[in-house]
């Protein structure tokens, strides 16, 4: 074999191992659409129960948003999926071949983000809208604004635009996980409302509206009320016309993080 030949040859080799390698590099992207249905259906089967039908949630966090909070990456995800979490209800997929982990972690993350759709507003002037009435005070957007609220860099790939409307004029019609109102009461007379941060058998961590972390014994506590279905968020119902809500919907939905 002349020394051409022999090149030729390694060439070929190392061609067809990067083919070999490139859907190990990245499974998700080589799933077909059979492999999401499948993946759908096993997650219907197996992990609705916990995480709900579609990933908006349950028992389990919801997973219908693009930053998981156990996953930096798809292949975290895979592990998750597989090897379940330790001290947690979340068991492992021992029934699942590596295939249809992959086919599952697949349609996670296609519940993960929402598909762009052309809507009725003008992004624009929802923008100059989202600064005039300071939201940027609550939620962060692009690494700017405060943590009160959710961030919003990507929110119009987690959620829908029917979504974002009733966040604006129903807050509390769909509290998002971590924002649970709490109000409590001490011995002493001395009363702190403000979302829960953190909460064990013995203690509960809030942050108050100025965003300042409060922690409390329960046993020093007279009063503990959980305020499910509200929402420090004020309603823009009646502060927005029907166009401005339009445009800011708009400006919302193109939020989408890294493109």
């Amino acid at each position: 074999m002349n020394r051409t030949c022999y090149l030729l040859g390694v060439v070929l080799i190392c061609a067809a191992a990067v083919a070999r390698s490139a859907p190990k590099d990245d499974p998700i992207a080589g799933l077909s659409a059979d492999d999401l249905a499948r993946g759908k259906r096993m997650f219907t089967a197996h992990c609705a129960v916990c995480h709900g039908i579609e990933g908006a949630g349950g028992r389990g966090p919801s997973l219908n948003q693009p930053k998981l909070r156990r996953v930096s990456d798809d292949r975290a995800l895979f592990k998750l999926i597989q090897n379940g979490v330790d001290g947690s209800e979340m068991p492992a997929a021992w029934q699942l071949t590596d295939r249809e982990v992959w086919q599952v972690a697949g349609y996670v993350r296609s519940v993960g983000r929402t598909a762009p759709s052309k809507l009725p507003g003008e992004p624009e002037k929802g923008r100059q809208l989202f600064a005039r009435e300071g939201c940027a005070s609550c939620h962060i957007v692009r690494g700017e604004g405060g943590p009160l609220g959710p961030e919003l860099t990507d929110v119009g790939a987690a959620r829908s635009p029917a979504y974002l409307r009733e966040a604006l004029t129903d807050p509390g019609a769909s509290v998002p996980e971590g924002f649970l109102v709490v109000s409590v009461k001490t011995r002493d007379g001395k009363t702190v409302r403000g979302l829960r941060a953190n909460e064990d058998s013995f203690t509960i961590q809030l942050r108050d509206a100025r965003g300042r972390f409060q922690s409390l014994r329960k046993i020093d506590l007279v009063e503990l009320k959980k305020e499910f279905g509200t929402s420090t968020m004020p309603s823009y119902r009646d502060v927005f016309t029907a166009s401005e809500l339009d445009d800011l919907v708009a400006y919302l939905a193109g939020l989408r993080g890294a493109q």
